[in-house]
């Protein structure tokens, strides 16, 4: 048997933590893979593959044990978010899958909950399907950033199979089909009284299209009793635009019209935004969000940590780099997270042993593995482990959560970090300590000394 990991080794996209997502389709993809005859025909047209190999094959199933930390779950460099426990062969077949799709998903769920973060309550909503590396990319990716925060899509495919509440606005192309830029928010309004949002900078936003839409508003909303609408802003300073625009709606008696604005955000643009006064409601974030534009690559590796013989034996297994930070934490790992019981704060990450248990209602003292002589002793604290049983034996034991609860959890665990961990830029070091066995253990395999447990 051997026990593989998926580790991060590098920071989130600008920041020192990433949001774990992806897990649900990883349940999935384990669930039904499979080969067919089809399948097996390929294999063997290949002409490099035994027959005793492509026997098992076509009866393969999964018949391992995984854990991983549950999607929503803020995670650090260097700490597991996924461990598969099987047979080599097993192991190695889920090894591509699996990192495309947590690598992608946490990307994306990283960073929207950076993006929703510096939106400061206002809402955002994902709007990047046309500038997404492919499909899977944009419909998967409307789910993570879901998870990280954002109230919904305009990827309406995500709404159908995974519940993401999708939703748009009017296209350029509306406005410009018809004979006036009035002309087309009034059939607007008729057709979505309910939700009508008008994009008002086709032409010109101060001269025409916040006044047009006034007007349209006057003339077939307030008629009805309707208060609820809104203006998108697409171009332009969106600062100033939004403050004018909103003086406007304001002066107009429609005080409930909300503005949202889009192009090319992201959340240094939003943050800036703001700090300017902006009157914004509502983001709308596309292409930098979807891309995640500023650091487009994440970087969870798939390593192998531990080898487990016959009679239960567990041998550790390191992987050695010129680079300090691609070596590997070895063995067959728990990781616990320890809140304060006074503030309900994390106060840091802990791997150690899968046999070791933390009693948190004694002292514990911690140290940082990359400086030894930094200790801290802790004491009023509760130790929570992260990764959940997934597989035993081949089989789904996990309760899966909904979208929506996954949602939650995310929001719920990112206020249990501190506000200096957060930070976009230069955020606090928050540390994953090792335990001394742990600790020991690795110093013995990097000495060229390797152990048994």
């Amino acid at each position: 048997m051997t026990g593989s990991r998926i580790s991060i080794f590098s920071s989130a996209p600008g920041g020192g933590f990433a949001i774990a997502a992806g897990l649900d389709q990883v349940i999935e993809y384990i669930r039904n893979l499979h080969f067919d005859d089809a399948d097996i025909a390929y294999l063997r047209g290949r002409g490099i593959f035994s027959e005793e190999f492509l026997d098992y094959m076509k009866h393969f199933r999964f018949t391992g044990d995984i854990w991983a930390v549950p999607e929503g779950t803020p995670v650090f460099p260097r700490e597991p978010i996924l461990t598969v426990r099987a047979p080599a062969i097993q192991a190695q077949l889920l090894e591509t899958y699996m990192l495309c799709t947590l690598n992608h998903q946490s990307l994306i769920a990283t960073k929207a909950s950076r993006i929703c973060r510096a939106a400061a309550g206002r809402t955002v909503l994902e709007f990047g399907s046309r500038r997404a590396q492919g499909s899977d990319a944009a419909i998967l990716g409307a789910r993570a950033a879901y998870i990280g925060g954002c109230a919904g899509t305009a990827c309406t495919l995500s709404d159908q199979l995974f519940g993401v509440p999708a939703g748009g606005t009017m296209a350029h192309a509306w406005v410009q089909m018809f004979d006036s830029e009035l002309d087309a928010f009034r059939a607007y309004c008729r057709t979505y009284p309910q939700n009508a949002t008008l994009l008002v900078d086709t032409y010109s936003v101060l001269q025409s299209g916040v006044p047009n839409a006034i007007r349209a508003f006057d003339e077939i909303l307030k008629p009805l009793g309707i208060t609820k609408c809104g203006i998108r802003l697409d171009s332009g300073d969106l600062a100033y635009l939004s403050r004018r625009a909103r003086k406007m709606l304001d002066d107009a008696g429609w005080p409930g019209c909300t503005i949202t604005c889009s192009n090319a955000l992201d959340e240094y643009l939003i943050s800036d935004l703001i700090r300017q006064g902006a009157c914004i409601d509502c983001f709308g974030v596309g292409e930098r969000l979807i891309t995640a534009r500023s650091e487009p690559v994440f970087g969870g590796v798939y390593k192998l940590a531990a080898i487990e013989r016959g009679d239960g034996t567990i041998l550790p297994k390191i992987k050695v780099s010129e680079n300090v930070e691609k070596i590997t934490n070895p063995h067959f790992k728990k990781l616990y997270r320890f809140y304060g019981r006074d503030t309900g704060k994390a106060l840091a990450d802990y791997l150690c042993v899968h046999d070791e248990t933390v009693n948190d209602r004694k002292p514990l003292t911690i140290f940082d593995p990359d400086a030894t002589w930094k200790e801290k002793t802790l004491t009023d604290f509760e130790a929570v482990e992260l990764m959940k049983p997934i597989f035993r034996a081949g089989e789904l034991v996990y309760d899966r959560p909904t979208l929506p609860e996954i949602k939650a959890y995310c929001a719920r665990q990112l206020d249990t970090l501190w506000e200096e961990v957060r930070r976009f830029e230069n955020p606090h070091h928050y540390y994953v300590d090792l335990s001394q066995k742990l600790w020991n253990i690795k110093m013995s395999l990097l000495k060229g000394k390797p152990g048994e447990d």
